[in-house]
């Protein structure tokens, strides 16, 4: 049959299934500001500026790092997804805005199938907690670029936050710094992990300790919190005039950012 696009590495058909499953799922997270549905050019939302005085639309791109390795060796892509959501959609609202829509990039070797539904189903979880419409993304396969084993995932989130109440406000000597306590290491520090833990034994992740009550694995996989409502509702009652999203560099390393 010659050269074909299928025989380049391009599934036409796993890519246009795929596209089918985000559109049901997705629908999942629309609101009545959601215009059209997945597939087209871009993803359409009415923004309704009569809610807002003097509206501030806050962006975000984030991604998840290595903590894909540990999916992969776990074969456990279910909470990847919200991990992406919980990324993005927390540096949106340490600005005190609320996420109103999300969009992914999805950059795969070879579209597996159930790998991608599973992740896709976390991102869908993720808007769903955060309160945030998934409108659009992109799905590539490169496998020149990635193999047919490796993949990368990015989020892409717009909130939107009223002017007087745009975080950071002005801090003085005295002020609390009170922090909200995790669910686990969420997305980031897992390249040390990964020299600590399971570099040269990728078995330690499916061992079980007393302490955790389930593999090391399934406990690094637990989904990053997602902060967005909680955020939003200190801010709105005036109880915080800052907010950091501690990632990269722990509490020192982002607190200095605000």
């Amino acid at each position: 049959m010659g050269i074909t696009y299928k025989k380049s590495g391009v599934n036409e058909e796993k890519a246009s299934s795929l596209v089918r499953y985000i559109k049901t799922g997705s629908q999942k997270t629309f609101g009545k500001e959601v215009i059209g549905d997945i597939g087209f050019f871009g993803g359409l939302y009415k923004f309704r500026t009569s809610q807002y005085k003097d509206p501030i639309l806050v962006s975000s791109c984030d991604g998840v790092g290595t903590k894909i390795l540990v999916a992969q060796i776990m074969d456990k892509f279910d909470t990847i997804g919200i991990d992406l959501v919980a990324m993005n959609c927390n540096d949106v609202s340490v600005c005190g805005a609320k996420p109103i829509f999300f969009l992914d990039y999805l950059a795969v070797g070879e579209i597996k199938g159930k790998r991608e539904r599973e992740i896709i189903r976390g991102i869908i979880e993720g808007c769903r907690i955060a309160e945030c419409a998934f409108i659009g993304g992109e799905t590539a396969q490169l496998l020149p670029l990635y193999g047919k084993e490796k993949f990368d995932i990015a989020g892409f989130c717009v909130g939107v936050v009223e002017r007087r109440k745009l975080l950071p406000k002005p801090v003085k000597e005295g002020d609390k710094i009170v922090g909200i306590g995790s669910n686990g290491v969420h997305s980031n520090g897992f390249s040390l992990i990964r020299k600590i833990f399971y570099e040269k034994n990728k078995n330690a992740l499916f061992k079980k300790y007393d302490g955790l009550g389930k593999t090391l694995g399934e406990e690094l996989l637990k989904p990053t919190y997602i902060y967005s409502k909680l955020l939003f509702q200190l801010n709105k009652n005036s109880l915080i005039k800052c907010a950091a999203h501690i990632t990269g560099g722990g509490i020192p390393g982002n607190l200095i950012r605000v």
